[in-house]
Order: structure tokens, then C-alpha cells, then sequence
């Protein structure tokens, strides 16, 4: 029988169980690939803010509070799915994360902010929305010279897919594969 569960790796939620709904497209980042992602930042993590706009069942955004980020944006717009974050979040000082339930693009349309340290982007795969999020956040400021952008996505991230689709150069520093899942840490060559 399917668990809908997920394990945090480090930090101070470490082996804490979540659980997550059925639904389409949710697709929780897997603990083998966090692992990677949050190798790659080492502990650079720690007093940073975060954002995760399309949060699904947390693991990134919760994984990112455990290991001591200063605040952590979480941004799901399926309310059932919103409804298990906000029940898993409950025990977590409210001052660490804002959770939000909204589309993600029409809230970072409006999101008066600072530049985020770190984004991670794991939008519905098939649906072209990497490129309008990723322009979206350099045009409303969200991003600066020493953001880093974790993306997953369906397909693989090239110089010239970011070429292509930003308005700024990005640079890919880390790339992998696991499945039929491609993610990858990219900085930017914002001014």
C-alpha cells in the first residue's frame, strides 16, 4: 500500500514524517534528490530567505526551515494540498515561513519583496511555465546577483534553454538526473 509520506534528511525536523494527498501532477521531491540539492548549497541555507512557489507537499520548503532558513515562502494554489501543508506546518514557528494558497504566478505578480536567496522551482511538468516564472521573478526584482535557482523539470536545462527563455544570463553550476526527472542550481548574471 502506497504511504503518502515524505522524511526530512537534516536540520531540526530530522526523520520527521509528513504526509501528503493524493493528487494529480504531486509530485514530492524525492529524499534521494533533496539530499543533492541541499549537499550542493552545503550550509549556506541557514539565515537565508526562500522561496518556493509551488510547494506541493512541502518537502523542499520544509526542508529548507529545518535546516535554518530565515523564512521560507510556500506558495500552493490545489487547496486540499494547501490544507495538508498548512496541517504539517502547524507545530513550526509561524515566523519562519509565510504559507500562502494562491496561483503562484498572480501572487509573485503582486509579492512586494526583497530578492530571495534561493528559489526552488518545481512547477507542473507540461505546462511551459519554467520560462514565464523565471522572467517573472527578474522582472519584479525577486532575484539578485547571489540568488541561486534550484529547478526540476521534465526535460534538461541547457545554457541554451535559459538562452532562450530569460531575459538575464544564468549560469547552470550543478546538474543531474534521477528517473526521468532532470534538476539543476543555476546563478544568475543579474546586476
Amino acid at each position: 500500500m502506497k504511504t503518502n509520506t515524505f522524511k526530512i534528511i537534516s536540520g531540526n525536523l530530522k526523520g520527521r514524517k509528513f504526509h501528503f494527498p493524493d493528487s494529480d501532477g504531486l509530485r514530492p521531491t524525492s529524499g534521494k534528490t533533496r539530499e543533492t540539492l541541499f549537499n550542493w548549497l552545503q550550509f549556506d541555507i541557514a539565515g537565508k530567505t526562500v522561496l518556493d512557489p509551488f510547494s506541493g507537499s512541502g518537502a523542499l520548503g520544509i526542508e529548507a526551515i529545518s535546516r535554518g532558513a530565515k523564512k521560507t515562502f510556500l506558495i500552493e494554489k490545489n487547496i486540499k494540498v494547501f490544507k495538508s501543508l498548512k496541517s504539517n506546518l502547524e507545530f513550526i514557528d509561524s515566523t519562519r515561513f509565510e504559507l500562502v494558497n494562491e496561483d503562484s504566478i498572480n501572487y509573485l505578480k503582486k509579492l512586494e519583496h526583497d530578492a530571495f536567496d534561493y528559489i526552488f522551482l518545481d512547477p507542473p511538468f507540461n505546462q511551459q511555465i519554467l520560462p514565464l516564472i523565471l522572467n517573472l521573478l527578474y522582472e519584479r526584482k525577486l532575484i539578485h546577483s547571489d540568488s541561486q535557482i534550484y529547478i526540476e523539470s521534465e526535460f534538461q536545462i541547457t545554457e541554451e534553454f535559459l538562452g532562450n527563455n530569460c531575459d538575464y544570463e544564468c549560469k547552470i553550476n550543478k546538474e543531474k538526473k534521477s528517473g526521468s526527472v532532470y534538476f539543476c542550481l543555476i546563478s544568475l548574471g543579474v546586476v
